[in-house]
């Protein structure tokens, strides 16, 4: 085997695989990268069992043949060399020699035999996505996801694909954050799918938007996402998320359309005397204003006034200000629209223009 190429063009497949390989590894072939060459063309696969990741590549003066290179050392090589070199590996026996103008490495690797392949997804639902919208829904959830949570299902993300639209829903349960984007062509079966918090994280980092088109594999138990130079595959979580449509508000009445920016830097400024363990601060609502007030077991107490455009009046609901803090960060719109209906109830926060994204954060008692 042999390849060469220049730097930036080796660095960017090795970034977006490099990251799925664990430095703690069960498996001494899953610290490595499959490196394949065929008919001109580089293929580098990493996986951790659960994730795997396929960049490609056209190279120069290729060899065809196949091998594993340690992965985390290759990219570390690779990037601390200097701009524009052109870098070359080839492979002789059981060793991978890089080189770099006077600069020359060799790395062991190990037969690409013992590569653990991912099993084929045979896909029963396929669809396109506008890589741009795709990135869109995964950032405007993923922050929503469960942590380690005993409820195995809430540690990932919802795929919900009905009808026309591809709905992404997080939720650890005391928020949920949803976000959806029309498809161009009808989905003929729903399908739900759990996607794993790595799996996400990954597809996250991988996703550059712009106009591209991705396509979208559901097997039975593996999504895979396809681009022209990127193939990623995850498992999926075997779970049933719950019915997040009940936990959407219905009848909240009570509308506050307020400045985004300007509740986000009160709510800010708030949190720094709210309580540490329960980062609690309470909104207090009047015609024209909103009243947020934080205190602590230190007596100390923060009080901030934003203007709005409200009429309710009498209405004081308590939250988690990190929760509320997400969740317009998550929102792009100047303006949002918080519905509420009393101080024991959950609150949707949205768009003023559209509700395509919606959040709903549980209340707190204080």
């Amino acid at each position: 085997m042999r390849f060469s190429l220049q730097r930036e063009a080796l660095l960017k497949p090795l970034a977006q695989v490099v990251n799925v390989v664990e430095r703690r590894q069960t498996l001494p072939v899953l610290a490595n990268l499959l490196t394949q060459v065929s008919d001109g063309q580089l293929s580098l696969t990493g996986t951790d069992l659960e994730v795997e990741m396929v960049a490609r590549s056209n190279v120069d003066d290729a060899q065809d043949g196949e091998s594993t290179i340690p992965a985390r050392k290759l990219f570390d090589i690779v990037r601390a060399l200097p701009d524009g070199s052109k870098v070359t590996l080839s492979q002789v026996g059981d060793k991978i020699t890089v080189q770099a103008g006077r600069s020359r490495f060799t790395l062991s690797s190990l037969p690409a035999n013992d590569f653990p392949s991912v099993d084929e997804v045979e896909a029963t639902e396929r669809v396109s996505v506008p890589e741009a919208a795709l990135k869109e829904l995964i950032e405007r959830t993923a922050f929503a996801m469960a942590q380690q949570d005993v409820r195995y299902y809430l540690n990932g993300l919802l795929f919900d694909l009905a009808d026309t639209r591809l709905r992404c829903v997080a939720t650890d349960g005391h928020r949920l954050a949803l976000c959806e984007t029309a498809l161009d062509d009808a989905v003929p079966t729903k399908r739900q799918i759990i996607v794993p918090r790595k799996g996400v994280q990954e597809l996250q980092r991988l996703l550059e938007g712009g106009d591209r088109t991705v396509v979208l594999e559901m097997g039975r138990n593996h999504i895979r996402v396809k681009r022209d130079d990127v193939t990623f595959t995850s498992k999926l979580i075997d779970g049933r998320f719950p019915d997040y449509e009940a936990v959407i508000p219905i009848g909240a009445d009570r509308e506050v359309r307020i400045d985004r920016e300007a509740l986000r830097a009160s709510l800010q400024r708030a949190a720094i005397l709210s309580n540490e363990k329960y980062r609690g601060v309470r909104l207090e609502l009047s015609p024209g204003l909103v009243r947020i007030n934080a205190h602590n077991p230190e007596q100390e107490e923060a009080q901030e006034e934003v203007e709005a455009d409200t009429k309710v009046d009498g209405l004081a609901v308590g939250f988690n200000v990190n929760y509320l803090l997400d969740a317009l960060s998550a929102l792009r719109d100047e303006h949002v629209v918080l519905q509420l209906r009393d101080a024991n109830s959950s609150a949707l926060v949205r768009e003023a223009s559209s509700d395509k994204c919606r959040h709903v954060v549980m209340p707190l008692r204080l």
